[in-house]
C-alpha cells in the first residue's frame, strides 16, 4: 500500500509561542491535516529552502502556509515560489494554500491580490458557501455542504480576482474570496483552518503589545481623566 507523502512550504518563521508550545508551525499543520502512516516534509521557502524540482513527482500534495509577507511582493523567494506553484499546477499536483498561501497561489496562476480596502480581519468569521455550487469530488464526502462555515481569520491582504478557470466556493461580508478551487487539484482558503484558539489569542496578545494600540489606550485614558478647562466661574 502506497504511503502518502506531503510537504509544507513554510512561508513564515516560527513565533516564539508556537516554537515553545508546538515545536514549530510544521507540527501544527501535520497535526491538523496529517494522518497516521503518512510522510510529511518541511521546506522553509521563506529562507529560500525549496524542494528539488526533480523530486516533485514523489509528492501527493503540498500545503503553503500563511506569512507576514505580501503575496504580491517581489522578494526573490516569493517569485521563486510563484514559479514552483505554476509547475505544480501544470503537473496537477494537489496544492492547498492558506492565507498568504491562498493569495500567492492565486497570483501565481493569473489572479489579482492586494491590500484589503477594509483593513485587517482578525478573529472568528462566518463565511458563506456559494449556492448551486459545482461540488469538487473532495467535498462530496461531506454529508451535506453547509451554507455557512466559521473560520479563524488573520490577514490584511486579500484576493481581488481569481485566476481563469477558478471557482469561488465561499465569501464573507468582509472578503469576497474566502475559498476558491481550480479543478480537483487547487484549493485556496483565506482563513486558518490549522489555527488553534491559543495560537489566535497569542497573535492578538502580540498585536496588543504594539505601540500604536497602547497609544490608543493612552488617548482614551487621558480623555477620560484629564480635567477640562471650564469657561464657567
Amino acid at each position: 500500500m502506497k504511503v502518502g507523502r506531503y510537504a509544507v512550504l513554510l512561508a513564515a518563521r516560527d513565533s516564539e509561542f508556537v516554537e515553545r508550545v508546538y515545536g514549530g508551525y510544521f507540527n501544527v499543520f501535520v497535526a491538523a491535516f496529517g494522518e497516521e502512516g503518512e510522510r510529511w516534509d518541511l521546506f522553509r521557502v521563506v529562507d529560500d529552502e525549496f524542494p528539488d524540482m526533480s523530486e516533485l513527482y514523489k509528492y501527493d500534495g503540498f500545503v503553503i502556509s500563511g506569512s507576514p509577507y505580501d503575496a504580491y511582493g517581489n522578494d526573490y523567494w516569493i517569485l521563486k515560489l510563484c514559479f514552483l506553484l505554476q509547475t505544480l499546477d501544470a503537473m496537477e499536483k494537489k496544492v492547498l494554500g492558506i492565507c498568504f498561501g491562498h493569495q500567492v497561489l492565486c497570483r501565481s496562476l493569473g489572479g489579482k491580490v492586494g491590500k484589503a480596502c477594509s483593513g485587517w480581519d482578525i478573529g472568528l468569521r462566518t463565511v458563506k458557501v456559494v449556492k448551486d455550487l459545482w461540488v469538487p469530488s473532495f467535498l462530496e464526502e461531506l454529508d451535506e455542504m453547509p451554507s455557512t462555515l466559521s473560520i479563524i481569520e488573520c490577514h490584511q491582504d486579500e484576493v481581488f480576482e481569481v485566476p481563469m478557470g477558478a471557482q469561488v466556493v465561499a465569501f464573507s461580508e468582509k472578503t469576497g474570496v474566502e475559498m476558491f478551487v481550480i479543478g480537483q487539484h487547487i484549493l485556496g482558503i483565506q482563513g486558518h483552518p490549522e489555527y488553534t484558539k491559543d495560537i489566535l489569542y497569542n497573535i492578538i496578545d502580540r498585536l496588543l503589545d504594539n505601540n500604536s494600540i497602547q497609544s490608543w489606550e493612552k488617548i482614551c485614558r487621558d480623555f477620560l481623566k484629564r480635567r477640562q478647562n471650564s469657561s464657567f466661574s
